[in-house]
């Protein structure tokens, strides 16, 4: 195990907030676990409460730690971060933060679309789409419930054997040819519903993030799907620039 090292210029708590953040994102503390006492790291690290207790509520702060009363302090799943990034499947997502993606098929349908479904995927009226519910995983723990909707004149040869696992991002490139091009998202708060919650393994009205996504390839609105995040399983981060941040060059015609 390494030590503090009083040599270095680094506060204690500092020095103790890496040390326990490493043994977390090794996996020597998989989530979950509870981890030592404020009194055992004390004597394990040869540092005051003060210096502990600071630590672990910068790991607490940080995402990496849940505080439960009467129980202890337990190491948290990690958090799946949503924000400005490139055009990326939940699975891709899922890698790089080190967690094997899973997923669970519920329900794999071929039904007439609805007004909604229509608009959004640009359908004729009486068009039918592919409707696919997926519990999503990250290392076996729920983080999200998915609804996607396809156009079913594209992709009606879908079968649940397809969806057991992966990106369905993958296999639509792989099997049907497809690039998604852009895509659009729409995020806000929610609570979850008595059924959802079942399935989330969360209490009911626990916070959760609802999540829109429009995907497009070369010809159009390609994939519609509404997503309930777990609150406690995943955020939103931005990076919000000043006035004077520099503007890409604009290319010219």
């Amino acid at each position: 195990m390494k030590r503090i090292d009083r040599g270095r210029p680094e506060p204690l708590y500092h020095q103790l907030e890496v040390l326990l953040r490493g043994r977390i994102l090794s996996g020597e503390w998989p989530p979950g676990t509870r981890i030592p006492t404020e009194k055992d790291l004390c004597d394990s690290y040869h540092v005051s409460r003060v210096t502990a207790r600071q630590a672990i509520k910068n790991l607490v702060d940080g995402g990496f730690l849940d505080r439960t009363p009467g129980r202890g302090t337990f190491v948290r799943a990690p958090l799946l971060t949503a924000g400005e990034r490139g055009l990326r499947s939940f699975s891709e997502d899922m890698r790089d933060l080190s967690l094997r993606p899973g997923t669970v098929l519920l329900d794999l349908s071929t039904v007439p679309a609805d007004r909604t479904e229509l608009e959004r995927l640009d359908l004729p009226s009486g068009s039918q789409v592919v409707r696919i519910r997926r519990l999503r995983t990250g290392d076996g723990y729920p983080i999200g419930l998915q609804l996607t909707r396809l156009p079913a004149h594209r992709f009606a040869s879908l079968k649940a054997t397809d969806l057991a696992d992966g990106s369905l991002y993958e296999l639509l490139e792989r099997r049907y040819g497809v690039v998604i091009t852009e895509a659009r998202e729409k995020f806000w708060a929610t609570k979850v519903g008595a059924e959802d919650a079942a399935v989330l393994q969360v209490a009911t009205g626990a916070p959760a993030f609802r999540v829109e996504r429009l995907a497009f390839d070369e010809h159009g609105p390609l994939e519609f799907t509404t997503s309930l995040m777990r609150g406690d399983r995943y955020q939103i981060q931005w990076v919000l620039k000043g006035r004077g941040a520099q503007r890409p060059a604009q290319e010219g015609s």
